[in-house]
């Protein structure tokens, strides 16, 4: 489950790490109503005014509606003309900005709406950095990762230069080091009270890792000022939603708008669904054989729609549920049907994609190839319904006829 930047700083402050003051503004009064308290508290006559959506890249952003608007902007107005000149650009630029959409690198050309602004205080910065705390699957442990390079994608600079990049595993019984965190800092090159005050920053940050159960915690830009204090300017948290029984107080945080409609139906019949950029549906059970359902037919020249794992648990009821959401995708052009049947039946997931056609129709080529439990009720369930459906003798055969069938 992914936040907004304000509900992530809100969290951090919570917990002792240290953000620039900042108010949330859903309207243009609210937006302006923000300014002179930001003003005061600072001392700074400059605020930046940012796009609140689930998505990075909003600095580099545009807006469809405005061109020449990006999501994020600093607003010096008041440098000259005072507290009035920040209030009316901020008025200015709020009006723009909330209902538009704004397409950044991982929005997609689509873009997404922005509903909410966030007004944080000017800081006067010194150094920018960069700092996350990511889930590693390969160590099964949090991955502290620094680089000298802020307020540059880190994908730019894995690239580009990788040795720019520092990690310090943290073992899940102790946490991380003090020596972790001084190395780390070392490697930025910070000294005196930056270096006390990063080493602060990120022991901080790496318990809130652990104890909220985080995905990834992104600071881009981590910023040093010249008096060596060390702020968070940017925040982006995502929650392991396996574990957000343990943390009820998270429900309240998330944001339904800003989620696919299609994966928010998917979550809601215990579907693990993931909307994708092709043209394949794909109904598959297992998250091993889906991605290999995926690969595969990326293989034989087509592309996914979809990653959808219907689990070794599912109903008809759920089954259906699935294949409804995929054949609401208008870029979906043909659906396969991948299931190796264990604890998941092929009679029941015959049933459902039978059920589902019946109700929705079916406008597309779909493919179905069943092995395991129950095969040949399956295979007679489908024979008997009467349905268009072509059949395969395994996997890649599968995939072959449904990108054939869909050009």
């Amino acid at each position: 489950m992914k936040i907004h930047e304000y509900q992530a700083k809100r969290l951090m402050q919570e917990r002792g790490i240290a953000v620039p003051d900042g108010r949330v503004a859903t309207t243009p009064d609210e937006a302006v109503a923000a300014v002179r308290p930001l003003i005061e508290s600072s001392g700074v006559p400059v605020v930046v005014v940012k796009s609140q959506i689930h998505a990075g890249g909003r600095g580099k952003g545009r807006f469809q509606e405005h061109p020449d608007l990006g999501g994020v902007t600093v607003v010096t107005d008041g440098v000259s003309g005072g507290p009035e000149a920040t209030e009316a650009k901020v008025r200015a630029l709020a009006e723009r900005m909330l209902g538009s959409t704004l397409v950044t690198v991982q929005t997609g050309p689509s873009g997404k709406t922005v509903r909410r602004l966030y007004v944080e205080q000017g800081i006067a910065i010194a150094q920018e950095l960069y700092l996350a705390v990511v889930l590693d699957r390969a160590s099964g442990r949090n991955l502290l990762m620094a680089s000298t390079e802020g307020g540059t994608e880190i994908e730019e600079v894995a690239e580009a230069t990788p040795e720019k990049i520092l990690r310090e595993t943290i073992d899940p019984a102790v946490g991380l080091a003090d020596f972790q965190a001084r190395r780390l800092a070392l490697g930025l090159g910070l000294s005196g009270d930056a270096l006390a005050n990063a080493v602060r920053f990120m022991k901080s940050l790496a318990a809130f890792a652990r104890d909220m159960d985080t995905d990834l915690i992104e600071i881009n830009p981590l910023v040093v000022t010249e008096a060596g204090d060390v702020l968070a300017l940017d925040g982006k948290v995502a929650f392991d939603a396996n574990a957000l029984p343990r943390h009820p107080e998270l429900a309240e945080l998330r944001d339904e708008t800003e989620e696919d409609p299609a994966e928010r139906e998917a979550s809601a019949y215990g579907l693990s669904f993931i909307k994708l950029d092709g043209t394949i549906g794909c109904l598959v059970n297992g998250a091993g054989l889906a991605m290999a359902t995926m690969d595969t037919i990326k293989q034989v020249g087509g592309e996914p729609a979809n990653f959808l794992d219907v689990g070794g648990g599912a109903t008809t009821e759920n089954v259906t549920a699935a294949f409804k959401i995929i054949t609401r995708d208008p870029a979906v052009k043909g659906i396969f049907v991948n299931i190796f049947g264990g604890i998941m039946k092929c009679d029941t997931i015959a049933e459902g994609v039978v059920a589902a056609v019946r109700e929705v129709g079916l406008e597309v080529p779909l493919v179905v190839r069943l092995e395991g439990t129950n095969v040949e009720l399956g295979k007679k369930i489908l024979e008997e319904s009467g349905l268009d459906v072509l059949t395969a003798s395994d996997m890649k055969d599968g995939a072959a006829k449904i990108v054939e069938a869909a050009r």
